[in-house]
């Protein structure tokens, strides 16, 4: 699943304060959802009830009670829409037919209950007591109606009990791993699946937490023959198909089967987003979303109401909920000189006018339902890298929209260039028409990949390692050597932790011509963090910006403040390097795309809270705009904005304007 520490939660609904006389939003260009799931049920007098739970940014997650006969819905919003934002687990009940959310990323558990609509979504209160475990996974029912909910980044295992309204904490049930999945099975049984470091299953004792390792495990995530799928079946007990055999959960062991029953229709599986199948109404209806709705995202409207009777004919609903924003996750200029970008969960296609007098969400481009990480123009069409699995897709604005993988379609998901990248940090074009991209690895795995791809022949090759353990995060292609420098991380596949004895980052030069690796190394910088981001300086020399950003500090790297770097690649050396003021403020969320070029070939550069100019030949800076300095949410481990105007993307400067996004908003500010 995709948890990912969100965009800086800055921009909030509570703060929406006046920005300076200088910024100026140009608009919302995006307004979907993601965690969009259907919850078929019943009522308590036996009629078909529909609810939906949908996630979004602005505004906080919320739940639709949906009219069967026309589509209308009601929608019920979170009550705390700048906290609890993130719906990945939802459940709803099949005893009594409540629905039950837990919100990411403040951990809270909601209910409503459709018999009751007067009451709203209700906040059952915190799930656990641990302060860092921020983001729920799986939620499951016991045929006592006990709630099981596991969670990320603890890895730990709450008990709720609707009769009492009590949470019970068990605790971190791995001491490496992260996400934690459980199912309890009407026998009483209860298991999890622990993930993505090592994959394995734990039995649970449901009276003491106590718990313990069974059956086979994943030894190696890239070998994509091992596999474990735990579920509950239709008889309503536990299973787990793997790849050393098939399994039944029994109390505290496992025991051999032959044959797998089906799955439960419902959401009872920890290897799948969506529902196993569709739960059935009274009535024999079930219902699905028609449209954008990959892994849950997008804007899903479109509903189809199926009868198990092939006499009675399926009818189709237009759901009317309304949406407040979507973050916004990349910012470039595109074809045309126009700005492109993608949003955040759902990964939609915007384009906007420089001054934003037009802003168009042009829908999906890629299967991967993320975000676009990095995007590169290339022969009047738009390139973009997707999460996950680093998708690369092509937009034309020449042609009509029609998404697609087809040769036809418009945009077109072009699909993987390898197996392994999952954050494609790195897209860029070289003279002889390929596309390079850099990524950091799947869930569970070390080293990222660089991959090339034509897109006049279709052919494509990928490097698994340029440097062992590092990611490509920045690159840029050098014209004076016909080589390109890449800046390397210690970025690691989510839920893995980084290496103890691999926490400084590197550069490298690739030729591509020979497509192979010429060098890399420091350059002699001690201390050497991420390097972020890459700018062309003139002269052959480039600007490095180094730092971490939150995502590298929560896998367990020591924080390092962001520095520059001016070097020179020809020569290998450093001419200059500095560390920016204490003042400045933290990296933007990871600190990519951080610098750009501006007006006279002048590099500028922009953390969360400050943008700031680069005296040419020099790593000597001078504050631009600047914010207040950033605080320390207590129990997360991201920084939370003090100031509404928080830099969250960084985008590119045109002519005197340099373009971001704070949350939701994409933003303009007048360079002096």
């Amino acid at each position: 699943m995709k948890l990912r520490y969100p965009l800086v939660v800055s921009a909030l609904a509570s703060l929406l304060t006046a920005a300076p006389a200088e910024v100026r939003d140009l608009g919302i260009p995006v307004k979907g959802v993601s965690w969009a799931r259907l919850h078929p049920g019943r009522t308590a007098e036996g009629h078909a009830s529909l609810l939906a739970s949908m996630s979004q940014n602005n505004g906080g997650l919320f739940v639709l009670d949906i009219d069967l006969a026309t589509g209308h819905c009601r929608q019920f919003p979170v009550h705390d829409g700048v906290n609890s934002t993130f719906s990945a687990a939802s459940f709803r009940s099949l005893l009594t037919g409540i629905l039950y959310v837990v919100s990411g990323w403040d951990g809270h558990l909601h209910r409503y209950d459709a018999n009751h609509p007067e009451l709203g979504l209700q906040d059952l209160g915190r799930i656990y007591a641990a302060p860092g475990d921020i983001a729920p996974l799986g939620i499951n029912e016991g045929p006592d109606g006990v709630l099981w909910i596991g969670t990320y980044p603890g890895a730990s295992l709450t008990k709720y009990d609707p009769a009492s309204g009590q949470f019970t904490h068990f605790g971190k049930f791995d001491a490496t791993d992260n996400y934690l999945y459980p199912l309890a099975g009407d026998d009483g049984s209860l298991a999890a699946i622990v993930k993505f470091g090592r994959q394995h299953l734990l039995v649970i004792d449901p009276r003491t937490g106590e718990h313990r390792e069974v059956g086979p495990s994943v030894t190696d995530a890239a070998d994509k023959a091992q596999f474990l799928k735990f579920f509950k079946g239709a008889d309503r007990r536990l299973y787990l198909d793997s790849h050393a055999g098939k399994f039944r959960v029994d109390g505290m062991n496992l025991t051999p089967v032959d044959e797998l029953p089906a799955p439960l229709a419902g959401i009872h599986a920890t290897y799948k987003h969506a529902y196993q199948a569709p739960a059935e109404m009274p009535g024999g209806w079930t219902a699905h979303f028609l449209d954008d709705n990959i892994n849950g995202t997008g804007t899903p409207r479109n509903v189809l109401l199926v009868n198990r009777d092939p006499s009675v004919a399926s009818r189709r609903l237009h759901l009317d909920w309304i949406g407040g924003g979507s973050n916004l996750h990349t910012i470039d200029v595109g074809p045309g000189g126009e700005l492109y970008g993608s949003s955040y969960m759902p990964n939609r296609l915007y384009r906007a006018s420089l001054d934003g007098a037009r802003i168009e969400d042009l829908g999906e481009h890629t299967f991967a339902g993320g975000e676009a990480y990095s995007t590169v123009t290339l022969d009047g069409k738009l390139y973009l890298g997707s999460y996950p699995e680093s998708r690369l897709s092509v937009y034309d604005p020449s042609k009509p929209l029609h998404f697609g993988a087809g040769p036809n379609d418009n945009p077109r998901d072009l699909g993987r260039l390898d197996g392994i990248g999952y954050r494609p940090n790195v897209l860029l074009a070289t003279p002889d028409g390929r596309l390079w991209m850099g990524s950091s690895p799947d869930y569970g795995l070390y080293g990222g990949t660089l991959a090339w791809y034509d897109p006049k022949t279709g052919a494509k090759k990928s490097h698994r390692v340029v440097v062992p353990d590092l990611s490509p995060a920045s690159g840029l292609y050098l014209p004076e050597l016909k080589q390109i420098l890449l800046g390397l991380s210690i970025e690691t596949g989510t839920g893995m932790p980084v290496k103890k004895d691999v926490l400084h980052g590197a550069f490298a030069l690739w030729d591509p011509a020979e497509d192979k690796l010429i060098w890399s190394g420091d350059l002699g910088l001690d201390n050497l963090a991420d390097v972020s981001s890459l700018a062309p300086a003139g002269n052959g020399l480039v600007y490095a910006l180094l730092g971490r950003g939150d995502h590298i500090l929560s896998a367990g790297a020591p924080e390092i403040g962001p520095r520059l770097a001016l070097i020179d690649p020809a020569k290998r050396t450093v001419v200059a390097s500095a560390w920016l003021p204490a003042d400045y403020g933290p990296l933007s969320w990871h600190g990519y795309f951080s610098l750009r070029v501006g007006p006279g070939g002048a590099v500028y550069g922009a953390t969360g809270y400050c943008v700031f100019r680069i005296k040419p030949g020099t790593c000597d800076v001078e504050r631009v705009w600047q914010l207040d300095q950033p605080k320390k949410r207590p129990g997360t481990v991201w920084l939370t904005a003090s100031s509404p105007n928080v830099i969250d993307v960084v985008g590119p400067i045109v002519g005197n304007t340099f373009y971001f996004a704070t949350g939701w908003r994409l933003r303009a500010l007048t360079l002096p």
